[in-house]
């Protein structure tokens, strides 16, 4: 399967979709767009980067553009306030490099390290402006990022942001334990995992300062909401389980829906493969219904006041870049180096990462 895509240069290209991997009804009914800011976002986040040394600049220099890490977040977050899209992005790659410095210290039988950083992580999302000038980069780019999100909406917002990210800070804790003591989780314990790790309900929350618009818990919370949000993420953590495979395999992870289905469910691995991609098929039919009920709940929200029209326009942006995240995640799978395993001089160890043996970034 092929498509017109924009990738991390500003001609188009035609990026090939392995069969396995694509869907015909992502190409055909969720159109891709991105950001008009996009250029200036990909040039200011690389700059980012350097800043705050999350990447070396000869890593910046190889391998920033070709992450597509910026890309993502263009397709995603679409009428975005442009500093609101730069803060959200520049966020996004601060998640990256703590993913990947996460699974070095695994990697490398760092359990020290990574305990204080997952304490310094915790700190510095409660006290952001205490730790802008921290000397390690991952906890002075969480810092930064933290900081400037909370520009954007009330406390309550930014309250709710900080709960749910120490939610993931604990999540990638017990990924460690699990990662460090080989243990696979079961079906049901992986889905639930996953849902932090993945960090559902903070790309859901950043939907706001995006829209210039903080919901009502009783909008939230509401079903008509909730379900499409949940789905939108669902299809995301699930396809990047199925992408990420071989790269997860080749690096003796244990948190995929594939591996998990392999190891508690009696699966053959091509029976997993074939499972995980009908549970993305399906994350995409029912978001569809449940796009319609959400644009529905919109329409109710309108009361003929203000605030009702209002709401109810942030509501309708809120889901429609619902929408655009299966379109911006789909893309992303295939033209981001980060998972072009066959690519790499050692399946196990990406390029992009610092994979210092000693020691802490």
């Amino acid at each position: 399967m092929h498509a017109l895509s924009h990738g991390s240069t500003s001609t188009p290209t035609t990026i090939a979709v392995p069969p396995a991997l694509s869907l015909p009804v992502i190409e055909a009914a969720f159109p891709r767009r991105l950001h008009p800011y996009w250029p200036k976002l990909q040039r200011e986040t690389r700059a980012w980067l350097l800043e705050k040394r999350l990447m070396t600049p000869e890593k910046v220099e190889e391998y920033a553009d070709g992450l597509c890490y910026t890309d993502l977040m263009a397709g995603y977050y679409l009428g975005a306030p442009d500093e609101v899209l730069q803060a959200i992005a520049d966020y996004s790659a601060w998640f990256f490099v703590w993913d990947d410095r996460h699974d070095r210290d695994i990697v490398h039988g760092r359990p020290d390290a990574w305990r204080r950083l997952k304490d310094l992580l915790h700190n510095a999302l409660d006290r952001p402006g205490d730790h802008l000038g921290h000397q390690d980069p991952v906890v002075a780019g969480l810092a930064d990022s933290v900081r400037r999100l909370h520009a954007f909406l009330p406390d309550t917002w930014n309250a709710r942001f900080a709960r749910h990210f120490h939610a993931v800070i604990e999540a990638y804790d017990r990924e460690f334990h699990n990662r460090t003591e080989g243990i696979v989780p079961t079906v049901e314990e992986y889905l639930g995992l996953r849902r932090l790790t993945f960090a559902h309900w903070i790309w859901t929350d950043l939907l706001e300062p995006s829209a210039g618009y903080e919901l009502p818990d009783a909008v939230r919370k509401n079903p008509a909401y909730r379900k499409p949000a949940l789905l939108s993420q669902e299809f995301a953590a699930w396809y990047n389980d199925l992408c990420s495979l071989p790269k997860e395999i080749a690096g003796n992870e244990v948190h995929n829906l594939g591996i998990s289905l392999v190891t508690h469910e009696g699966m053959t691995l091509e029976e997993a493969i074939a499972d995980v991609r009908r549970r993305v098929e399906e994350c995409i039919s029912e978001f569809l219904e449940a796009e319609q009920e959400a644009l529905r709940f919109a329409d109710r929200l309108d009361d003929g006041t203000l605030g009702g029209k209002e709401m109810s326009a942030a509501v309708r942006a809120c889901v429609g870049n619902m929408r655009n995240w299966f379109s911006s995640v789909y893309w992303f799978h295939h033209e981001s180096g980060r998972y072009r395993v066959d690519s790499w001089d050692d399946r196990s160890t990406p390029p992009y990462v610092d994979n210092a043996t000693e020691g802490e970034k």
